[in-house]
């Protein structure tokens, strides 16, 4: 399709001259890059909803960025996009999440805020263009520059790019202010769709909401409505039946969402009639998105989410436990930088009060849910060896 990043055709320039491959796209390249990053590796203990270790079956960063890529996938094929793309926007767009989630996210960004801020999409694109060290001839993962725009943009034009942002836009100009591409724009929403289905199945799982709790929340009690008259003539406790109801109630909602993007995103497409992916990144608005009354119903369900699951007082304490570990963590090693590992004091040295917090924000920012307990106790409990 005219409208689709095409290789050998879109921009795929990276900041760093490379050969290009022989054997993949500049995309595959990419994605394939992510995948084998440091960065990537952390989001298997990484928090999305429950510290990690709630459970072994709850979702972390890592599996739900697995589980965005296949949505984003799936629906780039059927839109006929760029799918490598796609993908390796999705499978990147959390790299810069701290420890805890958005716990330790708010933590961070109130300790920075007089520093320069932080927020986990910027630390993505400082992930993938500074602090991942896996090559000889440059910092960084060396990706294209249509995988960079879909990090920095995916969500729309930055009409207010923080300092930090702006500096990496300095590096490798991204265009900010222009919508990114139709496949970083499919990454986005699956983003939002993936969350709001495991999130709703984690939810029932975990015992912090109940399927009966989910009969009014728009979509999901429709399609649970629908789900329960097919399992009618199941046993209704018995444990594998609820949960049984539990998927397919999930799988619905997955699929009515994805359903409308598809609709509403081909008709957007005929509409605009683009003959370049550049006039998507021109266009007034995005084209990838929902009608209007499914958006409505998909912020209810984000709303239900937030009053009723990442605000349950089960989630409170554990929230509030983890802003306390990361804000201790980054009071204790600002204020004593020869606490800092060998190799992350050797990138203070010489640096002045900013470029300090900022070096310990990334340190932070790195940490697994593992990792920065661990590092807490070591750094606060005298039994613990340093």
């Amino acid at each position: 399709m005219p409208y689709a990043v095409q290789p050998g055709e879109g921009r795929a320039r990276r900041l760093y001259d490379e050969p290009e491959s022989l054997t993949r796209s500049p995309w595959q390249r990419d994605r394939d890059r992510v995948i084998h990053s440091s960065g990537f590796r952390r989001l298997q203990y990484k928090t999305q909803v429950f510290v990690n270790h709630e459970g072994d079956f709850f979702r972390t960063r890592l599996t739900h960025s697995l589980e965005v890529a296949q949505v984003a996938r799936s629906m780039a094929r059927f839109l006929k996009l760029d799918e490598d793309l796609t993908e390796a926007v999705a499978l990147a767009h959390d790299l810069g999440h701290t420890p805890f989630g958005h716990a330790g996210e708010d933590a961070l960004s109130a300790h920075m805020q007089e520093w320069g801020g932080f927020d986990h999409n910027t630390q993505a694109l400082r992930q993938v263009m500074l602090k991942e060290r896996r090559y000889l001839a440059f910092d960084g993962l060396n990706l294209t520059w249509e995988t960079l725009e879909g990090l920095a943009k995916h969500n729309g034009p930055v009409k207010r790019a923080p300092a930090r942002l702006l500096e990496l836009d300095a590096l490798f100009p991204l265009e900010l202010s222009t919508y990114a591409s139709a496949e970083a724009q499919v990454a986005a929403l699956a983003d939002d769709i993936a969350y709001h289905g495991h999130d709703l199945d984690d939810g029932v799982k975990s015992g912090l909401l109940s399927l009966d709790d989910l009969v009014d929340v728009p979509v999901v009690g429709e399609e649970l409505f629908e789900v329960r008259k097919a399992a009618a003539d199941l046993p209704s406790q018995d444990k594998r039946t609820l949960q049984r109801i539990r998927h397919e109630m999930v799988r619905r909602v997955i699929h009515k969402l994805v359903t409308d993007v598809l609709i509403c995103t081909r008709e957007r497409l005929q509409g605009l009639a683009p003959r370049h992916v550049e006039d998507i990144r021109a266009a007034s608005g995005p084209v990838v998105a929902f009608h209007e009354p499914m958006a409505q119903a998909n912020k209810g369900i984000r709303k239900f989410l937030f009053a009723h699951l990442y605000r349950h007082w089960r989630v409170n304490r554990m929230t509030h436990k983890a802003r306390h570990v990361t804000a201790e963590l980054f009071d204790t090693l600002t204020e004593s930088p020869s606490l800092l590992p060998a190799e992350w004091q050797r990138e203070a040295e010489g640096k002045d009060a900013t470029g300090l917090r900022r070096v310990v924000a990334d340190y932070v920012a790195s940490m697994t849910d593992r990792y920065a307990m661990e590092e807490h106790r070591r750094l606060t409990d005298l039994s613990v060896a340093g």
